[in-house]
């Protein structure tokens, strides 16, 4: 269990409010790291973070916005500022306000899907790999979906950002690999989470759970730690440029 010790590592969590996010948060702490929670609204960060400390982790809040470029520097530099490095950064925020008919698409909607899941993750990763390269390298992970291989009905623009996140982890891993920075990306299937509820409630999603999921339910939030912990740690050594799909078997 050794190469799974991530104690002395910062990592930053974008989405640590609720859902994976938080989930990925508490996974990490528990391993040694020292936790970053950030979210668009602090006072939920903040309560994540207290129960991490509650538990004997280290972890602080703060505001990042994926969405809203002009928030990200800030909390970098805070995070420079306190503790001289940044090891971890897991890009876990996402959206997606529509859900309907692809040609009726509004473009505001557009926008907004394609600023929170795909433009903030690129920025936010570009401006983190400068301190990463100061702190000797490091690993980013980026919560991508099995949309994003399979697109799923009556949400094609989530989908694409999906997409796109998953070229987009190759794109890094290429680049700078070589420089001890990796790259990977999660990829989960239906999860319980505030973006799922939705579908979740939706009648028809029992069948799709009985007829397309090997497993039969629904992924917990929860149940995507591991491959996140493994991603991040020494034991992933050789591991980057990588979509790790966690989806109950429903690709198959």
């Amino acid at each position: 269990m050794a190469r799974f010790d991530l104690t002395g590592k910062v990592a930053l969590v974008a989405g640590a409010s609720r859902g994976i996010g938080e989930a990925i948060a508490h996974g990490l702490a528990e391993h040694g790291a020292t936790v970053i929670c950030t979210s668009r609204k602090l006072e939920p960060c903040e309560t994540v973070a207290a129960n991490i400390r509650s538990k004997g982790g280290k972890a602080d809040a703060m505001v990042l916005h994926l969405g809203e470029i002009e928030t990200h520097q800030a909390a970098l530099d805070a995070i420079k500022d306190k503790h001289g490095r940044l090891d971890i950064l897991i890009n876990n925020g996402a959206t997606n306000p529509y859900f309907g008919a692809a040609h009726e698409t509004p473009e505001w909607a557009y926008d907004k899907t394609m600023d929170v899941n795909l433009k903030g993750p690129f920025y936010l990763t570009s401006k983190a790999i400068p301190i990463m390269l100061e702190s000797g390298g490091g690993s980013v992970v980026n919560v991508a979906s099995i949309d994003g291989i399979q697109p799923g009905l009556l949400r094609v623009v989530y989908g694409m950002t999906k997409a796109g996140l998953i070229n987009m982890t190759k794109g890094f891993a290429k680049e700078y690999s070589q420089q001890g920075i990796r790259v990977n990306a999660l990829l989960p299937g239906f999860t319980d989470t505030k973006l799922a509820a939705g579908l979740k409630d939706n009648p028809i999603m029992e069948t799709y759970v009985n007829m397309n999921l090997s497993l039969k339910r629904m992924a917990q939030p929860e149940e995507m730690v591991g491959a996140v912990l493994f991603m991040v740690s020494d034991e992933a050594s050789y591991f980057t440029g990588q979509g790790m799909v966690v989806d109950g078997g429903a690709v198959i």
